[in-house]
């Protein structure tokens, strides 16, 4: 009885084993004279995406290059004009410095003291302060502050999204004393003594050059500024289109002008 037993589950494994073949054969067949059955388009109507050598701003450094066909990216399409999309002159950006900044430190001995209304803003690992910035401390109020954090996540987490290397934005211009305003003034002609600068509100982005981030023993792979460039300007303009900023493109001065609001 037991015997017989065992030999109909034995009969009944086997059945079940050769119907799962036969059932995915014949999937595989179907599959193969007609994808359209299986709901996928045919071969030739699926895009290629290209390799990293056909696309060289397409793969994150820290991407092995099999994996770069297997990724889908985001466009990057930019803006449509700078000088539309950021057009907040002086007048429109005071305003809103004066209503949320601090008032006007004479010079850094001063700022020094009034600590308690600013916040440092060194070197993190979303942005970086220029070496060369001179005729600024590095502080802003707390709201500006945040505003410059976040674009330079949002910029990071852009450029993943769309493949680039990574690169972090470079700040080149935050808080100014009157010193460094009135100092700015005799060898800048673009320099006012009206600088939304003085408020603590204010920075600049510079958009023709980027601080490279890889990790070591990485390949450093070379990408245009344009593009990078490109993509600063969607992040931007997206937080300018949330009010959160007032934004204004310097043609001579390599940046973006930008106050809180």
């Amino acid at each position: 009885m037991c015997q017989n037993c065992e030999l109909m589950r034995r009969l009944k494994k086997k059945i079940y084993l050769g119907l799962c073949g036969t059932t995915l054969a014949a999937l595989a067949v179907v599959r193969a004279c007609n994808p359209g059955l299986m709901g996928e388009p045919p071969a030739s109507q699926v895009s290629q995406v290209p390799s990293a050598e056909a696309q060289p701003d397409s793969v994150l450094c820290t991407m092995p290059a099999e994996q770069a066909t297997k990724v889908a990216y985001h466009p990057i399409r930019g803006v449509h004009s700078y000088s539309l999309c950021f057009p907040d002159v002086q007048d429109v950006q005071i305003v809103a410095a004066r209503r949320w900044g601090v008032r006007p430190v004479a010079n850094r001995e001063q700022a020094e003291r009034r600590k308690s209304e600013l916040v440092f803003v060194g070197s993190n690992p979303y942005y970086v302060i220029d070496r060369g910035m001179t005729s600024s401390i590095p502080y802003l109020v707390p709201r500006a502050a945040l505003l410059l954090q976040d674009i330079g996540r949002n910029y990071l987490d852009s450029l993943a999204m769309k493949g680039v290397p990574l690169h972090r934005i470079i700040v080149t211009s935050v808080l100014r004393s009157e010193e460094d305003v009135a100092r700015l003034m005799l060898k800048n002609g673009n320099a006012s003594d009206q600088s939304c600068h003085r408020f603590g509100t204010t920075f600049d982005i510079a958009y023709n050059r980027y601080n490279t981030v890889c990790p070591p023993g990485e390949h450093r792979r070379e990408v245009r500024n344009d593009t990078l460039k490109y993509v600063l300007s969607e992040v931007l303009r997206d937080l300018r289109q949330q009010e959160r900023c007032y934004i204004r493109y310097e043609v001579k001065q390599g940046c973006f002008h930008i106050t809180t609001r």
